[in-house]
């Protein structure tokens, strides 16, 4: 016998096949079978740290300036040679060093929302990561699980699965335990559940079979395979990457043009140009992307929230519309039943003896609706046996269970009232007489409308007694109408603050909910949003895309919306040209959490609604999501500032030395020289992930624009360019330098004006009104203090470098304030034209 075929095969034979019994694994066994599979072979935790290591060589300027070196030293260069390939190698292991750690502990946070399984060992259930499944393993399903691996059913009641995945069927197919040809097509085997797909109602027992790339879903996924969607901070950092390029590459080809036609050296002119190169690439900007995000993940997991996906921390902190349901964040969550009414509005015992009879027999989704019927409308039902289930979907929006009772059949439904009303032909007095539903429609929409509005929650009940015959599998019509629960979910205490926080930060809340309009209404009047603007799902059917596009953005509340329409909600807000977030933590919820750029959930959500999230709260609280919307600003606000100081410095650096090598007649700086410039500035860098960070950083969220980058890049390069000319004149004229002093002398400028300026550049306001982080503080003051000692050591000799006499140092000192200064000036009016800049957008808009 084959796996191959095991929907073809029995359970008692699979069982005998994978070592296993209904039982489940033993633990040993298990652990044996894990040992065994491919992927934890292929885990190998020495493989990673090497190729995080080897990554950081992977530039292409970087792997040129290796082999140039290499080429120096087989000329007979052994010195210069070394020193590039050890400032090469200690800036690679600096990024190496923050990135590992960085890794690491991101790996540990997303331990805490792990994707799990409820597996039989040893015979009793336990819960295992969704990695630790082998084939073997039984395990049990409910509504809203992700499936772990290709596994035949053992047993099943009224299960339905998605598995569009796989074959693109998007309406859930029931499956049920049994033995089926092996001609059997995928799309047919209505006895096995595949990996990548989930439950949306019902409940089963199962036994893995396949795992990991032995899947069907493995199989395909070469070509189901995707990356996930580029986010908005990463489509800048590319956008930005090219940019360099661009100018790096034209400013290699003239250096070294010039230069050989000034005959100098070839291999000095290749270097030289290709330190210029290396000068002016952000070389540690991954790491230090890295860093911060991994930073701010850990800030974020202090206040409850857990980051999936690093990348998404920027789009959470550009943020400006955040889509969500209103049970847990707008209200409590504590969903509570007020009471069961009739036809005539007036309390019913037998309207809330049927909805418990329905909710206590229900075996798909958990919910609080039925929790809130069980909980408070207990009754003796002695005597009904459960026959059969019409599992709830979102688009009949009911659920109806058949019983039997003394040799009696009735099937009773509850859900939406208009959806309850649609299969009803009668109603049933107070009195207890029936008659015809149309007459009464007017009189139960007004009741429906007077309770929704006082903030209650209908459902709607009707039953049918079929006598002694069984019904059908279909029995929901010709039902009789007996009244409607109401519920009550109250409003969260400090809802209304919290939603004022959010206003304050930039980000509108739009509610998204099944709930009817009249309800939604109700509570965010409550919620101080009296004038709240509805529009209800049927409504949004009427709307083409475009109408749709220019409507909702001033919507405040998408009512009776169909779980397809979430995610046209997301879709039409980011083309309207909003950063959109969706919370959401049900089955109906996933689409629209992958369609949204923050993807967020919650930890107690179904697995595939937390499975589809970039962001995992560990609480569902709007307060929990306002505290990670503050931390992810700060990210992405120290994020942009090492872009800012890195291009701007190195620029103006880089083009002051392409402009000095064509009138000196000695290389301004020597290639180790430039390299080490580099090293020494990026090190204070590296501590920018703990700078504090101004209040107007966080106010309000912040876009990557990559224009105003170049401006920034072009004004502070241009004035560092600037200084660095004047510094050449006292050089040249006034102190009269030879070429090493020359050397030593911009170098120690150089370095020290790039460490200094990070103070400034750091901040849109005056630099001594913003206090930055101690640790980058410290690291700037002795990277300036380490470059004043470097032409003291025993090194400065290898290196190009003399000791200056008191009066260069004087000088130097001179033009370092003269530099503060006119960065500090260049500042104020850069964002001074940058206000009126923005200012001409909106207005143009």
């Amino acid at each position: 016998m084959s796996t191959d075929t095991f929907w073809s095969t029995p359970a008692k034979d699979l069982f005998t096949e994978l070592g296993s019994s209904d039982k489940g694994l033993t633990a040993e066994a298990a652990s044996a079978q894990i040992a065994k599979l491919p992927k934890a072979k292929a885990h190998n935790s020495k493989w990673r740290f090497v190729g995080l290591f080897l990554g950081q060589f992977k530039s292409p300027i970087i792997l040129i300036l290796l082999f140039a070196a290499g080429v120096s030293a087989a000329l007979g260069d052994q010195t210069s040679a070394a020193i590039i390939f050890a400032i090469v190698i200690a800036s690679g292991s600096l990024g190496f060093w923050q990135e590992f750690h960085a890794a690491d502990a991101v790996q540990k946070l997303l331990a805490l929302v792990q994707i799990t399984a409820n597996v039989v060992r040893d015979g009793k259930p336990k819960e295992i990561p969704v990695a630790q499944v082998v084939p073997g393993d039984v395990f049990l399903l409910h509504a809203g699980d992700l499936i772990p691996a290709d596994s035949l059913l053992i047993e099943s009641t009224d299960l339905f699965v998605n598995e569009a995945v796989l074959t693109g069927e998007p309406f859930p197919i029931e499956k049920e335990a049994s033995v089926l040809p092996v001609e059997t097509q995928l799309g047919q085997r209505t006895n096995c559940v595949f990996l990548g797909t989930n439950v949306v109602s019902g409940t089963a027992k199962a036994i893995a079979v396949h795992v990991g790339k032995e899947t069907e879903f493995g199989k395909v996924s070469q070509s189901l395979a995707r990356r996930p969607p580029e986010t908005e901070f990463e489509r800048g950092v590319r956008h930005f990457g090219l940019f360099l390029m661009e100018v790096t590459m034209v400013l290699v080809l003239v250096m070294f043009a010039v230069n050989v036609y000034f005959h100098r050296p070839v291999i000095d002119s290749l270097l030289f140009s290709l330190a210029i190169a290396v000068g002016l690439t952000p070389q540690l900007l991954p790491a230090i992307i890295s860093v911060n995000l991994s930073v701010g993940a850990r800030r974020m997991a202090e206040k409850k929230v857990i980051v999936k996906r690093l990348a998404s921390i920027e789009n959470f902190g550009s943020m400006d519309v955040l889509c969500s349901d209103k049970t847990g964040t707008l209200t409590d969550g504590t969903v509570r039943l007020n009471d069961g009414v009739g036809c005539d509005g007036k309390p019913d015992p037998r309207v809330k003896l049927y909805g418990y009879l329905n909710a206590s027999n229900q075996t798909g989704y958990s919910n609080p609706i039925d929790a809130a019927i069980c909980e408070s409308a207990k009754a003796d039902v002695t005597g009904y046996e459960k026959v059969r289930e019409q599992p709830y979907d979102f688009d009949r929006k009911r659920l109806t269970v058949v019983l039997k009772k003394d040799g009696h059949y009735i099937a009773i439904s509850k859900g939406a009232v208009s959806n309850i009303l649609d299969v009803c032909t009668t109603a049933e007095k107070a009195d207890g007489k029936t008659v015809p539903i149309k007459p009464e429609l007017a009189g139960l929409n007004a009741e429906f409308q007077k309770f929704s509005k006082e903030g209650n929650r209908a459902i709607g009940v009707a039953f049918r007694d079929f006598g002694t015959s069984l019904p059908a599998d279909d029995c929901e019509a010709e039902m009789t109408f007996i009244g409607m629960l109401l519920f009550f979910d109250p409003l969260r205490p400090e809802i209304v603050g919290t939603l004022q926080d959010l206003r304050d930060l930039g980000v509108s809340v739009k509610f998204v909910t099944g709930d009817n309009r009249y309800v939604a209404a109700a509570l965010l009047k409550q919620a101080g949003v009296p004038h709240a603007k509805v529009l209800s799902g049927p409504e949004m059917l009427k709307l083409t895309d475009e109408a749709f596009r220019r409507v909702v953005g001033s919507v405040d509340i998408f009512a009776e919306v169909e779980p397809n329409q979430k995610a046209r909600i997301v879709v039409a807000l980011q083309k309207a040209g909003h950063v959109v977030g969706h919370l959401g933590d049900g089955i109906n919820d996933a689409s629209a959490i992958h369609a949204a750029d923050v993807g967020i959930s919650v930890s107690n959500a179904v697995d595939v609604a937390k499975d589809a999230a970039d962001i995992v709260l560990m609480e569902k609280d709007l307060g929990v999501l306002k505290d990670g919307i503050h931390e992810g600003r700060i990210t992405f606000a120290n994020t942009l500032k090492y872009v800012f100081m890195a291009t701007s410095s190195n620029f103006g650096n880089m083009f002051s030395m392409a402009g000095a090598s064509l009138f000196l007649s000695f290389l301004p700086m020597l290639p180790t020289q430039i390299l080490l410039t580099n090293f020494m500035t990026d090190f204070p860098e590296m501590t920018i992930s703990t700078d504090n960070v101004d209040a107007e950083w966080i106010d309000q969220p912040h876009r990557w624009d990559i224009k105003f980058i170049q401006r920034f890049m072009v004004v502070f390069g241009l004035a560092n360019s600037m200084c660095d000319y004047i510094t050449f004149g006292f050089l040249l004229f006034v102190m009269h330098s030879t070429p090493v002093q020359f050397r030593t002398g911009w170098f120690i400028e150089n370095v020290v004006t790039a460490a200094l300026i990070v103070l400034v550049i750091r901040t849109r306001r005056p630099f001594y009104k913003s206090k930055p982080s101690r640790p980058l503080f410290i690291a700037t003051i002795a990277s300036a203090v380490v470059v004043l000692l470097i032409p003291l050591s025993p090194a400065a000799h290898v290196l190009g470098l003399e000791p200056l006499p008191m009066g260069f140092l004087g000088m130097l000192a001179g033009l370092v304030v003269l530099y503060v200064v006119v960065a500090e000036v260049a500042k104020f009016y850069f964002y001074r034209g940058s206000k009126k800049v923005s200012r001409a957008r909106q207005a143009a808009q």
